[in-house]
């Protein structure tokens, strides 16, 4: 793949990791909760070229 390409996937990528991390990171502030174990879910879609990408996962709050 082109530099173009590698650049803006990672740049992209980026964006979606410490903005989702925020969006957690406030959603147990204004919840109050330090502690507990949640099911994420992130999905993916990409115009144009027909993807559809779902990851799950567990987010475990200090304990």
């Amino acid at each position: 793949m082109s530099d173009d390409f590698n650049m803006s996937m990672r740049k992209f990528l980026k964006q979606v990791g410490v903005t989702s991390q925020q969006a957690i990171e406030e959603g147990l502030r204004k919840k109050g909760a330090a502690s507990g174990t949640y099911e994420a879910k992130v999905t993916l879609t990409v115009d144009g070229l027909d993807v559809h990408h779902t990851v799950t996962g567990t987010i475990k709050g200090a304990e």
